[in-house]
């Protein structure tokens, strides 16, 4: 059984951003993860609303955050998935696919997945047209007509990023504007292969071995129609990573967010949350690094008991 100060399950944006401030206060920090560390941001083509950086691909955003946090002395082991929790005791213990661990603090950032639409042929044609990411599968569609579903910055993001890769993008928003940040809405709208259908809903995917059509729903008029495309991208938002700690007694709200007070705590002492997956109601990486900032130091606070929290 190893012995740790700490342990951040999640190496996204919030739990790097927690192993570094750890780290830096003198804690043994663990951060584990079930997938490779950089979190989401990692798909994003663009950001653009990072202080500091004017532009920057999320990829390379996230690439810098790990190695900043591996360099400062931050034990990351990604690709290994917690299996069990017991939270309940003043040592916390930690059980993954590979090995048992224990801990005096620990702090969940495990983020969250992309919401599914929910259509017929969603499932079936994942992966053979429909997909989550526009940068990860965009450039397999160059040149070719592509529907994006969504209207917020992650779907105005996928949306601007494949506007310069296919013929068209045409995108199907159930409402009647969009809900991303007016300069994208603006950018959105200068860009002559983006055709936007408002009030419109995929009713279902269509294809062979691949996408090659959907159907949609005009909201207004109730009329279906058949559109030719050779891939879906869905970007309607995400849902909360927190079955594991829901499971270990960590409180949840009515969506599944974990609850936080305004130091990141849960309802079980010596627990923390941050990140996308708490209740807090902005969800950019922004704030995702400033939740586990204070997750962190409220993890030292509470471990080595400093004289000005006594």
């Amino acid at each position: 059984m190893e012995n740790w100060d700490v342990i951040i399950i999640g190496a996204g944006s919030a739990g790097l951003s927690a192993g570094i401030y750890a780290i830096r206060s003198g804690l043994k920090t663990l951060i584990l993860d079930e997938k490779l560390a950089g979190g989401t941001i990692s798909d994003a083509p663009t950001v653009v609303n990072y202080p500091g950086f004017a532009e920057i691909s999320g990829g390379e955003l996230a690439e810098k955050m790990t190695t900043h946090c591996r360099k400062l002395g931050a034990t990351i082991h990604d690709l290994e998935p917690v299996n069990e929790l017991d939270l309940m005791g003043d040592t916390k213990t930690i059980k993954t696919t590979r090995a048992s661990y224990e801990a005096k603090a620990v702090i969940f950032s495990t983020g969250s997945h992309y919401r599914e639409i929910g259509a017929k042929g969603e499932k079936e044609f994942r992966g053979r047209g429909v997909s989550y990411c526009g940068v990860c599968d965009g450039p397999f569609f160059k040149g070719k007509r592509v529907l994006v579903v969504g209207g917020g910055n992650s779907a105005a993001t996928t949306i601007l990023y494949l506007s310069g890769i296919a013929s068209e993008v045409v995108v199907v928003h159930r409402r009647n504007s969009f809900r991303a940040e007016h300069t994208m809405v603006a950018e959105i709208a200068s860009k002559p292969n983006v055709k936007v259908l408002w009030n419109t809903e995929i009713q279902e995917i269509k294809g062979n071995k691949q996408v090659n059509a959907v159907t949609v729903i005009d909201n207004t008029t109730g009329q279906s129609r058949d559109l030719a495309v050779d891939a879906v991208f869905v970007q309607i938002g995400e849902a909360p990573n927190s079955q594991l700690a829901k499971a270990s007694g960590v409180e949840t709200d009515e969506h599944g967010y974990i609850k936080i007070d305004i130091r990141q705590h849960t309802n079980i002492l010596g627990v923390y949350a941050a990140g996308d997956v708490t209740n807090h109601p902005v969800k950019q990486v922004g704030t995702a690094v400033g939740q586990g900032i204070t997750a962190a130091l409220e993890a030292y606070v509470h471990i080595r008991r400093p004289y000005y929290r006594k």
